[in-house]
């Protein structure tokens, strides 16, 4: 695993065309608002310098000018300008580019990485992306709305339940960008994050090719015990981990959890303490999770299955 200590989080270190892009619109807005507001302090202290009334034809071209002219050409022109920087974040998109699903549910990220050939590779709380290639994000949400939002990487996008939206990445240089939801969904809403890890293409497609692969057969006695565990509990019936008996659909694909950065979308260190802390008590973590607790459990077997779940690489 690695160690995301200080992952990029700032929209004013730019890691991403589009945040680039929306960066520089951002100093362009802030100069034209500088620009209004330096127009109308002149004017009020014009106004306040004079002993005498000003006259009525010279006042009414202050207001109509200065009140009204400037800032509406100025306001005009930054709503022009930043349309105009949309189009080319939408044309440059080649059609082999990589898509990927995100469904943003209460409170976690579900991730399907989609091939030409039409297969699926699930993960879960982690975006994954090539440097300096244009990624597709086809964004859905089953519940209520999200909104998915990597400030380093690009401007934010909501999920809305019954359609699709989209969002285009490129990443400029390789790093661990910090992505939230940004919009306001519920008990847990602020411990919905994920990371987004931008890597050199044959990185990533090495990462993407064991991806795909089955969990691995437990490392150890502690670790079959677990995965015995983590099957005679019911665990299976809400999580999947390919190459074993366990298909559910309801939480997180578990096929590599042991391979990710953090544990329970951003809330948790991925670690075997935390692991067990969130099979003993996921409430205490995230409030209102839908997942259950299993502190009736022999603590030897939470012990166990968060082993086996830690060597799921």
């Amino acid at each position: 695993m690695g160690d995301p200590s200080e992952p990029a989080l700032s929209a004013l270190v730019p890691g991403g065309a589009e945040a680039g892009t929306i960066l520089h619109l951002f100093w362009i807005m802030a100069i034209g608002a500088v620009l209004a507001w330096a127009v109308v302090c002149l004017i009020a202290w014009h106004a306040m310098r004079r002993r005498a009334p000003a006259a009525e034809r010279k006042a009414r071209w202050l207001i109509i000018v200065g009140g009204a002219m400037v800032p509406t050409v100025v306001l005009g022109a930054l709503l022009t300008y930043g349309l105009l920087l949309m189009p080319p974040l939408r044309a440059e998109v080649p059609p082999d580019a990589l898509r990927v699903r995100v469904s943003g549910e209460q409170w976690w990220w579900r991730v399907a990485y989609e091939s030409p050939d039409g297969g699926v590779v699930p993960s879960a709380n982690e975006l994954r992306l090539p440097v300096g290639e244009a990624v597709v994000l086809t964004l859905s949400s089953p519940d209520v709305i999200h909104s998915l939002w990597i400030p380093a990487l690009a401007g934010k996008v909501d999920m809305i339940p019954g359609r699709d939206t989209h969002l285009v990445l490129r990443a400029e240089r390789a790093g661990v960008f910090r992505g939230v939801c940004a919009e306001f969904c519920g008990a847990s809403h602020a411990h919905m994050r994920f990371l987004a890890v931008a890597m050199p293409r044959g990185d990533f497609d090495r990462w993407l090719q064991a991806q795909a692969a089955p969990a691995a057969e437990p490392p150890g006695a502690l670790a079959q015990r677990g995965r015995a565990a983590f099957l005679g509990n019911g665990c299976g019936g809400c999580h999947t981990v390919r190459g074993t008996a366990a298909v559910g659909e309801v939480g997180p694909d578990l096929t590599h959890l042991g391979s990710r950065l953090e544990l329970a979308a951003g809330t948790l260190p991925n670690d075997g303490e935390s692991l067990r802390r969130w099979i003993n008590a996921p409430h205490h973590a995230k409030p209102e999770a839908l997942m259950p607790a299993f502190d009736m459990l022999p603590a030897q077997d939470v012990r166990a299955i968060a082993a086996w779940l830690e060597s799921l690489q």
